[in-house]
């Protein structure tokens, strides 16, 4: 008898989906936390 071995997975395709999720996670932090740094620093100036 002859078994048909069926992946139901690609874990190719799914490492390269996550590590593109954890880049696109990475770069939004670094983005709100360069916003919120550049808001500290016009209030500074204005004082």
């Amino acid at each position: 008898m002859n078994t048909i071995f069926l992946p139901l997975v690609n874990w190719g395709m799914g490492t390269i989906i996550i590590g593109v999720f954890a880049i696109v996670c990475i770069v939004m932090i670094l983005v709100i936390y360069n916003l919120s740094n550049s808001g500290k620093k016009n209030e500074e100036n204005k004082n």
